[in-house]
């Protein structure tokens, strides 16, 4: 584990002995470069990206929590991805960091009046990434929330891209998609043309799979127009808010490999 500095952020390095790396900023707890053993990035990670803590990150995997886009009254996407996180722990090939109410600002504060204690443990070991996501909540009073990692995955050409595992048949993304899979029951397969990629998850009930589309992308300020072609996201979601008692915790487990 190391420090070390992502555009104008803060970040750790996690290490593995078999060459395995990745790069997450204490920005959101951002994980915004993986690379397997065989030295190759798996994430997208738009050059247009704001990476001076202004505004959220566009690629790796966002941190989603309490609300997932605008499926609530809170911020879009919610205040996890938008705070400054503190590494907890970490040891060859992995690491943990937290964030509480007491790391928010005051209007991030004042908009979620509730106490927790969310925690995400990344670890990377062969070509082989792994994120638990786990909420506390340390208050006196049950709140509902929900979350995702956004993960977004780099891929020779869009186009070229097969999904299966979210629905009835193989998905083929031909232009802009924003799609909901509920009650996802086994492991997601993405064949990029080059490569076999699986991906599991537990705790997370749902699946979302989005791209922007030429028409979009080329709308959005922190995105070069032709970027599209170069990721998907396929992200793990709880989307119906789950309630969580007071000294009660979750914890949603994702794998990529």
């Amino acid at each position: 584990m190391d420090h070390t500095v992502f555009g104008q952020l803060p970040a750790i390095r996690i290490a593995s002995n078999d060459g395995a790396e990745a790069i997450v900023t204490l920005y959101g707890a951002h994980l915004v470069s993986w690379k397997g053993a065989d030295g190759r990035e798996r994430m997208f990670c738009s050059t247009r990206s704001a990476l001076d803590g202004n505004k959220a990150i566009r690629g790796g995997v966002p941190v989603i929590f309490p609300q997932f886009a605008e499926r609530g009254t809170g911020m879009r996407h919610g205040f996890a991805r938008v705070s400054t996180w503190r590494l907890e722990d970490s040891g060859e090939g992995w690491a943990v960091f937290g964030l509480n109410e007491g790391d928010l600002s005051d209007k991030l504060a004042a908009g979620w009046p509730h106490r927790f204690a969310l925690s995400l443990r990344v670890g990377v070991q062969g070509n082989e990434l792994t994120m638990a996501l786990t909420v506390r909540n340390t208050g006196e009073a049950p709140f509902p929330f929900a979350a995702a990692l956004h993960t977004y995955h780099l891929v020779p050409e869009l186009e070229d891209v097969r999904i299966d595992g979210v629905a009835a048949q193989t998905l083929v993304i031909e232009d802009k998609l924003d799609e909901v899979y509920q009650r996802i029951a086994g492991a997601i397969t993405m064949s990029t043309g080059e490569r076999v990629v699986k991906l599991e998850q537990e705790g997370f009930t749902d699946a979302v799979v989005w791209n922007p589309g030429a028409a979009d992308a080329a709308a959005l300020s922190d995105m070069e127009d032709e970027e599209y072609r170069r990721f998907v996201c396929i992200e793990p979601a709880l989307l119906d808010p789950h309630t969580l008692a007071p000294g009660q915790s979750w914890e949603g487990r994702y794998r990529i490999s």
